[in-house]
């Protein structure tokens, strides 16, 4: 294979992945004026469905202007031979093979962010401001974007650095030891993200003694699930959005709620909720899930070994010699058919868990509670209750609401 032929492959894979999220998109826009399954018809009056299609119909537009934008950007970094003329700059900076590397990283880290940041900026204070949804300051959105930064910066770069000499010390088996540390690190973010991650952003609180409490308490001993801790997140100050979500395993486990959670739905409901995230817990979906994301991992690293030393990848970008970012990044390129499928296989079983994790709630008779709150939280963050079924298939990691219901229903 010619470097030619090799840089062709890569810009057609860049075209075809795009041209075929468009029309991902474009069939499910398609779908966002059908009329609501009788199921679900209870869920929006005729002008809450109204301001749910517009929302979607923004949301795709802008989607839209920002994918061509991205695309278009890409593809004219890639003809001014912009990958070469970053790699010869950062040279002159330095002659440190391992910071080459991550100055390399950083620059196209800070470029991204700089890009997407006015996309960003618009969604938030613009759409999201227009339908109700952004509670957040601007203030708090320079904030957000200089922790989020830094934090990108220096978790990034710590991991970065590790790969790196891993594959300076092992050129052939550094995959191995990038493969072991990264499992380490995910075992400590899957423990620790909420106590360590997540105050950088909001503040936990804990649950206050009463009703709810009690509710959820109760439900926890019934099933002989301990709880290590029970926190209240503040996502108000950024969203009317509600949310709520389960960490760590073993002896350290957290529920977390969103504020706006206790708002929309009832006790029972919440704990219906809760119910639902246990039945992942007790059908070891987590420590599953944890598993398999670090098999995928090690299987990437791998097939990453074997290209990596290629002079093909560096010269199909116009370099002479191989590099580490190079190969890199012209095998996450080479990749995208291969991640396209691994995603898929991911959705799919993760749509199965939550089915399962819909049925172990069920078992404790919470099926109709559960039902109300996902047609709350359906209804609050104007969700997409008429998908075109191929985009559920490829995109969706959870099944539709329709689905749910007439599983719980079953």
């Amino acid at each position: 294979m010619t470097p030619s032929l090799l840089f062709t492959i890569i810009l057609a894979i860049i075209i075809v992945n795009f041209l075929f999220e468009l029309l991902l998109n474009y069939l499910n826009a398609k779908h966002f004026k059908d009329n609501l399954p009788s199921e679900l018809n209870d869920i929006y009056d005729e002008e809450g469905y109204q301001n749910s299609q517009n929302y979607k119909q923004v949301n795709y537009k802008f989607g839209l202007i920002q994918s061509v934008f991205s695309f278009a950007l890409l593809i004219l970094f890639i003809a001014l031979n912009g990958f070469k003329l970053l790699d010869d700059f950062v040279r002159l900076l330095n002659d440190n093979k391992m910071l080459i590397s991550l100055l390399y990283f950083g620059f196209i880290f800070l470029a991204s962010t700089i890009i997407s940041l006015p996309f960003s900026y618009y969604h938030s204070f613009v759409i999201e401001e227009r339908f109700g949804f952004n509670k957040m300051t601007k203030s708090l959105f320079v904030k957000d974007t200089l922790k989020s930064l830094l934090l990108g910066i220096l978790l990034g770069g710590l991991i970065l650095s590790i790969i790196l000499w891993f594959y300076q010390q092992f050129p052939k088996s550094f995959w191995l030891y990038a493969w072991a540390f990264m499992a380490v690190f995910s075992i400590l973010m899957n423990l620790f993200y909420t106590s360590l991650i997540v105050p950088l952003f909001n503040k936990l609180s804990p649950l206050e003694d009463g009703d709810l409490k009690n509710t959820l308490q109760e439900f926890a001993e019934k099933v002989q699930f301990r709880i290590d801790k029970i926190f209240i997140i503040d996502g108000s100050k950024r969203s009317t959005k509600a949310n709520a979500y389960f960490s760590g395993f073993g002896k350290s486990k957290k529920v977390v709620l969103y504020d706006t959670l206790l708002n929309d739905l009832s006790n029972d409901e919440i704990a219906a909720v809760l119910a639902h995230e246990v039945g992942h817990y007790k059908k070891k979906h987590i420590i599953f899930n944890l598993i398999l994301s670090l098999l995928l991992t090690g299987f990437t690293l791998f097939i990453l070994s074997l290209f990596i030393n290629n002079p093909l990848l560096a010269k199909a970008f116009g370099i002479a010699n191989s590099n580490f970012h190079i190969g890199v990044i012209a095998f996450m390129i080479l990749y995208t058919p291969i991640s396209v499928i691994t995603g898929l296989l991911m959705n799919i079983l993760s749509r199965k868990f939550e089915y399962q994790a819909d049925g172990y709630a069920k078992q404790f008779g919470y099926a109709d509670t559960l039902i109300s709150s996902l047609k709350k939280l359906s209804k609050q963050s104007f969700s997409n209750l008429t998908p075109h079924k191929l985009y559920v298939f490829i995109n969706y990691s959870h099944p539709t609401l329709l689905q749910r219901f007439k599983n719980l229903k079953q």
